[in-house]
């Protein structure tokens, strides 16, 4: 392909969306919309995943021990625990390590402790780290059946509850983004349908002369493919100021949130977004073309 017949296709394409104005607008304002609600649910779900990952990550039992159990049994408890198959490091937290680390925690208020005199209500206990969260379960079921054990704790319920709703908002997601690309095709398709229409005897013409199927398609594919990059760019724009301000946000507010970094993550769903608006429009064309045209 000679470089003047590239720029004849340029220019067709671009003089194409010129005279279709309003349905070019409407076709890049359709798909800025559709990739920016994808881009959206996509790093939802992203960081759904990065927090349930980093929480699954930090799953830790503790198991309280009861009262009046001598330090030999404590010790005792404690060989027992790392026994069981799956657990990677257990340590031995005392009541007063415990109380502190709650004084640590009221921070200004740590003087409220102070109505409690020598009295330390806290139990000794044992921090018990697996190593996979899918043991937790069976590794709790059998520390609580041990001797001079009180009660064990651990976080799996909010891990799994974070993990359901990461897949509502996966299946949600892809449902919302098949219509929306549906919705995105049948625009684009619309457009590139009149611009076929309002230029058929030129078509005709061009057949007639000799021109081959993909001589006349290609001004076309371009058409869909710039609105398609318009309307990805426009989108990816938008994406940025949306996550770059909420996440300021949520680190002024909520810092111990671990929000995946805006670089490289909105580097790589740029690329997509915008590879997904040119296809997307080069299909809408594509469609268009072969139904009418049938070139």
């Amino acid at each position: 392909m000679s470089l003047r017949t590239k720029e004849y296709f340029i220019r067709e394409a671009i003089l194409s969306i010129k005279r279709n104005r309003l349905m070019s607008v409407a076709s890049i304002s359709t798909v800025a919309i559709s990739l920016l609600i994808l881009g959206i649910f996509a790093l939802m779900i992203i960081n759904m995943n990065n927090m349930a990952n980093i929480l699954e990550s930090q799953v830790q039992v503790t198991v309280y021990i009861k009262d009046g159990t001598d330090k030999e049994k404590m010790a005792g408890l404690g060989e027992e625990i790392k026994k069981l198959p799956g657990v990677a490091q257990v340590d031995f937290v005392g009541k007063d390590e415990a109380l502190r680390r709650f004084a640590e925690q009221l921070g200004e208020r740590k003087e409220l402790l102070d109505s409690l005199g020598s009295n330390n209500p806290l139990p000794n206990a044992y921090e018990v780290r697996m190593d996979s969260p899918e043991q937790v379960k069976s590794a709790v079921s059998r520390i609580s059946q041990l001797e001079n054990v009180e009660e064990t704790v651990f976080g799996q319920e909010v891990i799994e509850q974070l993990f359901s709703l990461t897949r509502i908002l996966r299946v949600g997601g892809v449902v919302l983004i098949v219509f929306l690309a549906l919705a995105t095709l049948f625009i684009i398709s619309n457009t590139i349908r009149i611009t076929v229409f309002s230029r058929r005897k030129e078509v005709n013409i061009m057949k007639y002369v000799g021109a081959t199927d993909w001589f006349i398609r290609w001004p076309f594919l371009l058409e869909g493919m710039l609105l398609g990059l318009a309307g990805s760019l426009l989108a990816v724009v938008l994406l940025a100021w949306l996550y770059g301000m909420i996440t300021d946000q949520i680190h002024a507010s909520l810092p111990f949130l671990p929000l995946v970094p805006k670089t490289p993550l909105l580097y790589y769903a740029s690329f997509f977004l915008v590879i997904a608006g040119m296809g997307i429009g080069a299909l809408g064309s594509s469609i268009s073309l072969r139904k009418f045209l049938q070139v």
